[in-house]
């Protein structure tokens, strides 16, 4: 299937990550991630007083997350252009929200035994972040570097 050139392909790959990071959220909110979250922050908190991890109501919470992801999608229009910036914005985003938000949903779940919130969506991140990530390196299987 053809996606178009390099710059098409990243800005198709930047809104599916959008879309699919949206789905994520609603699948962590309908699934009360933060009572998973909050209790595991404290306790993280506790441990190592340090280490600055954040409490969040959820107020806070989706609204942060909203606020992220409507910037994401604003900023989709000059993904088309495949700017070297938006590019170097995807590696860090594709790592860490995609990729490793990912794999803990789902890596927590199996040690844990129990389905936490936020895993029925994790598989569809890590396959965009991983998407995401390639495209923005220029990684893409079959397409030579432009």
């Amino acid at each position: 299937m053809y996606l178009g050139d390099r710059n098409q392909r990243f800005g198709i790959y930047w809104l599916a990550f959008g879309y699919t990071l949206a789905l994520h959220v609603l699948d962590e909110a309908s699934h009360d991630f933060l009572s998973v979250y909050n209790p595991n922050a404290m306790a993280i908190r506790r441990f190592l007083p340090f280490l600055p991890v954040p409490v969040f109501t959820f107020r806070q919470w989706i609204g942060s997350l909203l606020c992220g992801l409507a910037i994401w999608l604003a900023l989709a229009p000059l993904a088309f252009r495949g700017l070297k910036w938006q590019r170097r914005l995807a590696i860090p985003v594709a790592l860490l929200a995609g990729i490793g938000n990912a794999l803990g949903h789902i890596l927590s779940s199996i040690y844990l035994r129990r389905f936490m919130p936020g895993v029925y969506s994790a598989p569809l991140i890590l396959l965009s972040g991983i998407v995401l990530l390639r495209s923005a390196l220029g990684m893409e299987s079959g397409v030579a570097s432009e």
